[in-house]
């Protein structure tokens, strides 16, 4: 009988001294420090502090979101934090942090995002320094130029009574919130927290939440750098649309969008009327089997629409169990219809549909973001969770910072479960020798290396003046 390899036999005790853990937590909280952050959400706050030798409003709001982005769900997860004073210094009890949310109105919470932004202008130029230009959005192989929003709504469940949670329209109870993320770094800029029966299409909401994005695009990358909005068909409502044209015309952002369009009658004697079906591409770039697409522009009325919108179809092989309307079970296509203002001559019509399929990503920027913060909501308070989320939102930031600043190779595309089993849950030897502090992480760690490189670069950062 072969005998099973056993684990080596350990005895436990509680007298271990200087070792900490979460150590990489301590990269995303220097990160904050560097930016600017934390010195700008205490300007923004500054009028919460009621004693000089209290907590400083601003550092627990960064706390906080390093919490998040760490993996904390609860307020009470600050203990990670506090209780390692050696690593993160003095960090505010649960009654403060609490009590500093509950203050947080929506005055606070507009100086909170324009601190952000004026943050994240340093952040990029940072990138521009150390790194060159920022990332391009990839679609089927090529570079989609300038920068690509991403919005689309999500529902959170909530399994309590909260304030403005309610029946959603997949008939779940909770809330409906509104987000954008920048594709080309992974940044959150920008969120809405919503009651769960809110409308998936709602004009407003859509105009608050891609103005806020825009606010927190610095001025100089802002005006002049193509930008695309991408949608599914709830951001495909007329006044969003006309919205956009707005910015265009009259602050001369050269803006444009890919969204989502309902498949109508006339939209179908369009499709069954067109002629010229090109293949489809997949992510690579490559002909793809059984998909193919077309542009309808001009084969039905397109009333309300802004001028310069052009459709296109793409029709597939349906999957099994795809969700098929009585119009794609007849034709033995499932269909799927783009409308984007992107004039003739910047791409072809393959391209152009592959570039708006990849709006789908954002679906995995919300699953992430679940687990960094705005998957549940500690408060009862509606007030209080719309101030978690921008906090989740600005933890969010922090890891697309760190990934685009400090790190390489695959963690610099990873999820952030990949980001904390690997790097920011490290523990570490803490000693204090010749009035400076080291932390000694176990040799045979294999992302050692990677984060002892992090550090560094972080020491490196230029940092802003003043």
């Amino acid at each position: 009988m072969k005998a099973t390899a056993t684990r080596p036999k350990i005895m436990v005790t509680g007298g271990g001294r200087g070792v900490v853990g979460h150590v990489g937590a301590r990269l995303l909280a220097d990160l904050a420090d560097a930016a600017g952050l934390t010195r700008v959400f205490s300007e923004a706050l500054a009028g919460l502090r009621q004693r000089q030798g209290g907590h400083d409003p601003g550092r627990i709001a960064v706390d906080l979101a390093v919490m998040l982005a760490d993996g904390g769900e609860a307020i009470a997860d600050l203990a990670v934090l506090r209780d390692q004073p050696g690593l993160f210094g003095p960090v505010a009890s649960d009654p403060t942090a609490w009590r500093l949310l509950s203050q947080l109105d929506e005055s606070l919470l507009a100086g909170l995002r324009a601190a952000r932004a004026r943050a994240r202008e340093v952040a990029w130029a940072q990138h521009a320094e150390v790194r060159g230009d920022l990332p391009q959005s990839m679609v089927a192989g090529r570079q989609v130029e300038g920068l690509v929003l991403d919005i689309d709504a999500t529902i959170v469940i909530c399994h309590s009574e909260k304030e403005s949670a309610t029946r959603t329209w997949k008939k779940t109870f909770g809330y409906h919130p509104l987000l954008c993320f920048l594709d080309n770094t992974g940044e959150a800029l920008s969120g809405l927290l919503r009651e769960g029966r809110a409308g998936s299409n709602t004009t407003a909401d859509h105009i608050a939440v891609l103005d806020q994005a825009l606010a927190q695009i610095p001025d100089a990358v802002r005006h002049g750098t193509p930008i695309l909005l991408r949608a599914d068909s709830a951001g495909s409502s007329h006044g969003f649309l006309a919205h956009i044209r707005t910015l265009r015309q009259q602050q001369h952002l050269d803006i444009r969008f890919s969204v989502g369009a309902a498949i109508t009658e006339p939209v179908r004697a369009a499709i069954q009327a067109a002629t010229g079906w090109l293949c489809a591409v997949d992510t690579d770039g490559d002909l793809r089997d059984h998909a193919e697409v077309c542009e309808i522009t001009g084969l039905f009325d397109a009333a309300g629409w802004p001028e310069g919108t052009r459709f296109l179809v793409r029709r597939e092989r349906p999957h099994p169990g795809a969700q098929l309307t009585l119009f794609d079970t007849v034709e033995g296509w499932r269909h799927q219809v783009v409308a984007t203002d992107t004039p003739p001559g910047n791409g072809s019509v393959q391209h152009l549909e592959a570039r708006h399929r990849a709006h789908a990503r954002v679906e995995d920027r919300i699953r992430c973001g679940k687990n960094t913060g705005f998957g549940r909501f500690p408060s009862r308070v509606f007030a209080i969770n719309q101030a978690w989320l921008h906090l989740a939102l600005t933890g969010i930031d922090l890891l697309a910072w760190t990934q685009a600043l400090l790190l390489d190779g695959d963690l610099a595309h990873a999820e952030p479960k990949k980001l904390r089993y690997r790097l920011l849950h490290v523990a570490a030897r803490l000693t204090r020798t010749a009035r400076r502090t080291r932390l000694a992480i176990t040799a045979d760690w294999p992302w050692t290396d990677t984060l002892t490189s992090a550090f560094n670069r972080l020491a490196a950062l230029p940092r802003p003046a003043g």
